[in-house]
């Protein structure tokens, strides 16, 4: 008789599921904070899944979907990369194919023979009865806390820029520029620019190539389009330039596809990147830079 699933992994079975099937239907990737929220508005939960751990203050059915999505990395259905949450071509293909439960099992059978190869030990999620932590090996435990905190900081700090209206937006492009060593030689000011925002060459005086023209468009919330590329590639007058599109949303994927065939050379800043570059650079930035975008480094106990 088949071993009954425990209550954890029936929250797991469907977050699971929903995660891919989420990440499949919009164009394979997500922002966790996104896929959470969601799930949360979607999906329905009962009491036991909505209960709250007081030792961590996380919500028990994210905390089991978050330690799942490790175990789905490793059966190869789901990359993660600062933040964002991406279906591979398997996982879009295992969601096409499998129910829930089946999509479950090949999730756990995938991370047994990933552990196999590994020779790593791991202890069975033990389902969560009364106020019981997730019984767990503590490696992947402290995986999975580490990742909410991280979707915690990583949505502090999109909410912080998705308020910045969109010339502050470009005033903290500039400053990006300027702290990588480039000087800035302009940034327009309000009204048409004619689709470039900022101008940027490798030394002050600007004599040397190239010339970097820079396009900013503070749209968090859409992805930019292939037209808007073009329209970059057409302000790029000279053979030495190039150009540098930076948004605080993300690219679509004709978007990529026209920047790589593009004749010039046009280098592309989506908001992960933008944030990656910004924690990069933030300890070469003055005060005044820094406070555009404050930000206080956490370091955690990391595993071999």
């Amino acid at each position: 008789m088949p071993k009954k699933p425990s209550k954890s992994q029936l929250i797991a079975t469907k977050t699971i599921y929903a995660t891919l099937q989420l990440l499949k239907d919009n164009d394979g990737e997500m922002r966790g904070k996104e896929v959470v929220d969601h799930l949360r508005e979607n999906l329905e939960f009962n009491d036991y899944e909505k209960h709250i751990y007081e030792k961590t203050g996380y919500v028990r059915w994210e905390s089991v979907l978050h330690f799942y999505t490790i175990d789905a990395m490793k059966a190869g259905f789901l990359r993660k990369n600062k933040g964002t949450w991406i279906i591979t071509s398997e996982g879009e293909k295992v969601i096409e194919e499998n129910s829930p439960e089946e999509i479950y099992n090949l999730i756990s059978k995938g991370y047994k023979k990933w552990e196999a190869a590994n020779k790593k030990e791991k202890k069975e999620l033990q389902e969560l009865d009364e106020d019981e932590e997730l019984e767990v090996n503590f490696t992947q435990q402290q995986k999975s806390i580490i990742d909410q905190v991280e979707a915690d900081a990583s949505s502090g700090i999109r909410d912080y820029i998705i308020n910045k209206n969109p010339y502050e937006f470009q005033d903290l492009v500039g400053a990006l520029l300027e702290a990588m060593g480039y000087h800035v030689s302009s940034i327009a000011e309000r009204g048409p620019d004619g689709g470039i925002d900022i101008i940027a060459y490798t030394d002050p005086l600007g004599t040397k190539q190239p010339r970097i023209i820079v396009q900013v468009k503070h749209k968090p919330e859409s992805a930019i389009s292939s037209d808007e590329i073009q329209k970059l590639s057409g302000t790029l007058k000279r053979n030495s330039d190039v150009g540098i599109f930076v948004t605080s949303g993300r690219f679509s994927k004709p978007s990529r596809r026209e920047s790589l065939m593009s004749r010039e050379h046009i280098e592309l800043i989506d908001f992960d990147r933008f944030v990656e570059l910004w924690q990069e650079y933030y300890p070469k930035m003055d005060d005044d830079k820094k406070s555009l975008l404050p930000l206080h480094p956490v370091y955690f106990l990391g595993t071999n």
